[in-house]
């Protein structure tokens, strides 16, 4: 079939992307499902900086690919030996596909999935397949996902069953910035009530990791970024301090406010500064987790006897530690229940047409989530 789809033939191409369009919209054929394959009726999804991550070159992927992985909508139809879903189920997509082969899955770690990885690094679906050309030449999936197009096909094992009442520009949320960041929260850092938190990056993930700080019962939450404006939601979203990362003093201001530190810190902005602030401003015993995914080349350096001596842990966290077809229900419900406010989280709804802007936008940090719908 004949969709429309936002498609990156060009890494690295300078802002502003409303002139250099690193995102071309095109018309694209796309192959019926296969086994284990699902055809969707892409119906909303988000901006986030894993895109803009490939369009930057921090992350290098296979071109030319269809971009965006945090999405929901509608299935249109079944490929062979699909047994989950059916034609009109509401669906959320996660962007590491499970297997349940491989030891991760077999352990309880799908976020870690062995061959989901390898597919979503050679660009093709769970199982090898590439569904998506232009004429003769072969278009690369986007983490199984590739959302920014009006239908997608993707491995069932790609996508999770969601109530179909809540609206696809809130639903899509939760395939990436909410279970990336709630999940951090509950999942990695599993933290204790009546703990400290501090989250660093008030993006979508951050934004969430501080939502879920707030529904686990946290103490204290302290909210960390360089715009005012998310400082000011933040405060409105339960953060009892915030903080200018632009201060020169921000660590000496933090651990003075906290009597030392912080029990537990997210550095969700992917940055290494934003990483040694929040390692610096960890108090003995405490965890710093990070969520961030930077250029390949980046590197921190820290001292190693604060390690030991303060016994001090730091954790990566991929996908919020997930089991998405646990979590991601489950976040919806809390949602539901006025819980976790995620829409709160929503910048602004914008069309295809208008994607290259958006990631302007997202690029220059004055948002949280924007959100394509189609």
């Amino acid at each position: 079939m004949e969709i429309k789809a936002a498609v990156l033939t060009e890494r690295g191409l300078a802002q502003p992307y409303d002139k250099s369009k690193p995102l071309q919209i095109r018309s694209l054929q796309l192959d019926p499902p296969g086994r284990d394959e699902v055809l969707i009726e892409i119906k909303a999804a988000g901006l986030c900086h894993s895109d803009l991550s490939v369009m930057n070159a921090d992350r290098p992927r296979q071109l030319p690919m269809v971009l965006g992985h945090e999405a929901a909508g509608v299935v249109v139809e079944t490929g062979k030996d699909v047994t989950a879903f059916q034609k009109g189920d509401t669906v959320v997509c996660a962007f590491i596909p499970s297997c349940g082969d491989c030891l991760p899955c077999a352990e309880g770690r799908p976020a870690l999935c062995e061959n989901g990885a390898e597919a979503n690094n050679e660009g093709v679906l769970l199982g090898g397949k590439k569904r998506l050309h232009d004429g003769d030449d072969i278009i690369y999936h986007h983490l199984g996902v590739s959302a920014f197009a009006n239908y997608t096909v993707a491995n069932q094992h790609s996508l999770v069953k969601v109530d179909d009442t809540v609206p696809y520009e809130i639903l899509a949320l939760f395939g990436c910035a909410v279970l990336t960041g709630v999940g951090a929260v509950v999942n990695t850092a599993n933290i204790k009530m009546a703990s400290s938190v501090a989250v660093i990056g008030l993006g979508g993930v951050g934004m969430s990791a501080l939502l879920g700080a707030v529904a686990a019962g946290a103490r204290d939450i302290i909210a960390v970024d360089i715009n005012e404006d998310k400082l000011t939601l933040a405060k409105e979203l339960g953060a009892t301090h915030t903080f200018n990362s632009t201060d020169p003093n921000i660590v000496d201001v933090i651990k003075s406010a906290t009597n030392g530190g912080v029990e537990y810190v997210f550095e969700t902005a992917g940055a290494v500064a934003a990483l040694e602030v929040a390692y610096a401003i960890t108090r003995r015993g405490g965890e710093t987790v990070t969520t961030g995914l930077p250029h390949p080349e980046h590197k921190i350096s820290l001292s190693q006897v604060t390690i030991a001596a303060e016994e001090r842990t730091i954790k990566g966290s991929y996908v919020g530690s997930c089991v998405p077809i646990r979590d991601i229900p489950r976040f919806i419900s809390l949602y539901q229940q006025g819980r976790l406010p995620v829409d709160r989280l929503l910048s602004k709804v914008i069309s295809l047409d208008e994607i290259n802007e958006g990631f302007d936008e997202l690029a220059n940090g004055k948002v949280n989530r924007i959100v394509l719908k189609m």
